[in-house]
């Protein structure tokens, strides 16, 4: 990813942060030169220092096929907001859009033993929804054997990490307040979300 200096982020517990609020991804593998992506819900996880994403594809979605002999990207990218010429000072400005995006590399390890599997769907119900897991208690055994032969799990440990807020860096404390001031008055809630990034920024 291009990630001038200036919009460049370092922090980690920063970018886990980002990373599992918004936590529905796209992870990417190149096969045969020949990009393929899966939009997924990850579960981020720190353990002893190592960033881990989980998650599962279904069965019959063979991109599971390729995530252990390839490197795979996985792209986190909301907020995004579009900046409109009329927030800056002068008017020899063009639009712009502003965004927080992180990709994240590393190779999966297919995740095969059903207890295991089982155990990745209950964390995922404690990150999504604990209230489900009582409903999810209740389930015929059969039924969750069922679906657990339906997908193939997986978890992907990070190895490389990019992170970018392109959060109007490069303009004047007074311009960058009049964009906070117009998107946090905004309907939309990515436009919301980048003004709060920018005032905490």
């Amino acid at each position: 990813m291009y990630i001038p200096p200036i919009n460049a982020f370092y922090n980690t517990e920063e970018i886990v942060a980002f990373m599992q609020r918004f936590s529905f991804a796209t992870i990417i593998t190149s096969v045969n030169d020949k990009p393929l992506a899966t939009h997924l819900p990850f579960v981020v996880t720190v353990m002893e220092d190592k960033i881990i994403l989980s998650a599962h594809f279904a069965k019959s979605n063979l991109h599971w096929q390729d995530i252990e002999n390839h490197t795979s990207l996985v792209i986190f990218s909301e907020p995004h907001a579009y900046i409109s010429p009329a927030n800056y000072s002068k008017e020899t400005n063009v639009p712009t859009w502003n965004y927080i995006a992180v990709h994240a590399y590393g190779k999966g390890r297919i995740i095969a033993e059903p207890h295991a599997v089982m155990r990745m769907i209950e964390a995922a119900i404690e990150n999504y929804e604990a209230g489900y897991q009582l409903q999810w208690n209740e389930l015929p055994v059969e039924f969750k054997m069922k679906m657990l032969n339906g997908i193939v799990g997986f978890e992907l440990e990070v190895t490389e990490l990019q992170a970018k807020k392109k959060l109007s860096q490069n303009r004047t404390e007074a311009e960058q307040e009049k964009i906070i001031d117009t998107l946090a008055k905004s309907d939309a809630t990515n436009e919301r979300l980048i003004a709060d990034y920018m005032k905490s920024n």
